[in-house]
């Protein structure tokens, strides 16, 4: 029997001062699944997440995660759900040891020590104990926010635009601990621009555009909807379900600068 889902959104919704940002947007998340989220700069990716992660109420609609409503449990679903933005907020006069003890109390975690140091060590971040989050680079505050929402192993984890700031042993290391945790049993959404990665680690692709779904499903369904063929990139079919053109492709176009902002 197939598990159920750890994340689910029924017909969500989110308007400001009555203009919609995104309408009517369904989808789940079960445990071992990688759901890519993309689509073009002001598609409603963020606003999706940021919902789910309980920071923006909805308008309409429901979502869940591990069956708390995340309007009437924000506390519940704050327990089982981590989100990393693309520019964490962090504690700028804490160190880094002291945001992984921190974020150990908050959420009651077992043996925080041993699995801190692991986190710190997978990350490069070992020698950055002492250091305050003021004074880390970008991708070692992006790092250090992965690390913490890591500690407490939380079942949902949304990352949105997760690669910024990482070097190339950064992107690749967090790209293995993602599959890592999805196949610990963890249900993992990733909004990103980068559609290689996406391509790379995902296992379902939720599509939007202008605050519609234009898809949700398998990366194979994707490429059966909009390509007539199975060897398409997702980025050609990116071009083709956003009614792109090859010629709004060359360099410099606004619909380059989208996919690879």
């Amino acid at each position: 029997m197939s598990p159920d889902p750890l994340i689910s959104v029924r017909s969500f919704s989110k308007a400001y001062e009555g203009v919609p940002a995104v309408e009517r947007v369904s989808f789940s998340v079960k445990p071992g699944e990688i759901l890519g989220v993309i689509g073009p700069n002001g598609a409603g990716k963020t606003t999706t997440m940021r919902a789910l992660a309980t920071l923006i109420p909805p308008s309409d609609g429901e979502m869940t995660v591990e069956g708390f409503d995340t309007r009437c449990h924000p506390v519940e679903v704050k327990r089982r759900l981590a989100y990393i933005p693309d520019d964490p907020r962090l504690f700028p006069h804490l160190t880094v040891e002291e945001h992984l003890t921190f974020a150990a109390a908050a959420y009651g975690v077992s043996q925080p020590d041993e699995k801190a140091a692991r986190l710190l060590e997978d990350f490069e971040l070992s020698g950055k104990r002492k250091t305050a989050a003021r004074d880390l680079s970008r991708g070692m505050r992006q790092k250090l926010a992965i690390c913490s929402a890591y500690l407490y192993e939380p079942s949902a984890l949304l990352f949105d635009e997760p690669l910024t700031g990482l070097d190339p042993i950064g992107i690749r290391t967090l790209k293995q601990s993602i599959v890592q945790r999805a196949q610990a049993g963890a249900a993992v959404m990733v909004s990103s621009h980068l559609l290689a990665m996406v391509e790379d680690i995902c296992t379902h692709i939720l599509l939007l555009g202008g605050g519609q779904q234009r898809f949700f499903g398998t990366v194979d369904e994707l490429r059966l909807e909009f390509a007539d063929h199975g060897s398409a990139s997702l980025e050609q079919i990116f071009f083709l379900a956003t009614g792109e053109t090859d010629a709004a492709r060359q360099p410099g176009s606004s619909a380059d600068s989208a996919v690879m902002a």
